[in-house]
């Protein structure tokens, strides 16, 4: 059939046994995948198309696919924890990032949120203080998009909450996995375009609080969302909830920049301030 391709070495394969357990494996020449139910040799696997069923030496069954995105962050080696595919499309979303688009990230973990936003076509620089969590992001990274979105991709050992280089930026959006994403939010102001967006995650409600109090006077249309995933049973006519459903992860804290002259309307100005938009008129 047209469009029909066999696996390669090098090349990352999810294996689905018949209880729907996932195994990522990267195909090796000589390498075997091994379970309890026996082993299955690479060999095996690379002469079969997406979607067939290889054996083990036991006689386990089990399907052979390429691994989404949603795949690969759920299963790729970490050094830190990630960031939930039921979050990272949101993110994307608030951020409204697109082709193009140039961010400011930090907390990079194990690259999760940054692969998503390079394969969504933006180009990143990413601080983060661990090296370790650093070479991981990249590795990742690397792995599913391959070596040429390291162009798009430079990952810097700095705190952002001491400030972001000038030279860095400008920046079209600013997405941060701190603890303390306020730390980041008067240095953001420094880089960040005119009607840029700025997008925190944060695991706790106070945190979340504490970013909202800081996006005030130069920022608008601030909000704070969480994001819950439930899944549904359906069999035939028997149809309910999931009794186990992926809720509380993170909350999602967004905010547009209106730049340094500008200011949310309602705000309180100076009298000096007010003489000199008077004058103009």
């Amino acid at each position: 059939m047209t469009g029909e391709r066999t696996f390669a070495y090098g090349e990352r394969v999810l294996l689905l046994d018949q209880k729907r357990r996932r195994y990522l494996i990267e195909l090796a020449q000589g390498g075997e995948f091994h379970s309890h139910a026996g082993f299955v040799p690479h060999s095996e696997i690379i002469s079969v198309v997406e979607g067939s069923v290889v054996r083990s030496t036991r006689g386990a069954e089990y399907t052979a696919l390429r691994p989404t995105l949603e795949d690969f962050v759920l299963e790729m080696p970490r050094g830190a924890q990630v960031i939930y595919p039921k979050d990272l499309a949101p993110i994307c979303v608030l951020a409204d990032i697109a082709p193009g688009v140039k961010v400011f990230e930090s907390g990079i973990g194990s690259g999760a949120l940054s692969m998503t936003m390079l394969r969504w076509g933006a180009s990143i620089v990413g601080y983060e203080i661990r090296e370790d969590f650093a070479n991981r992001a990249r590795a990742n990274v690397t792995s599913f998009l391959g070596e040429e979105v390291l162009d798009r991709y430079v990952v810097r050992i700095a705190d952002s909450y001491e400030g972001i280089a000038l030279e860095d930026g400008p920046f079209d959006r600013v997405v941060l996995d701190l603890p303390e994403p306020w730390q980041v939010v008067p240095h953001a102001e420094h880089v960040l375009r005119p009607g840029g967006i700025l997008v925190a995650y944060t695991p706790s409600i106070l945190q979340a609080a504490r970013t909202r109090e800081t996006l005030k006077g130069r920022w608008i249309d601030t909000r704070t969302i969480e994001v819950l995933h439930r899944g549904w049973h359906i069999d035939g006519q028997a149809v309910r909830p999931d009794h186990r459903m992926v809720a509380h992860t993170g909350f999602l804290t967004v905010g547009r920049f209106l730049g340094k002259g500008h200011r949310t309307i309602g705000d309180s100005v100076d009298i000096e301030d007010e003489s000199e938009d008077q004058g103009s008129m």
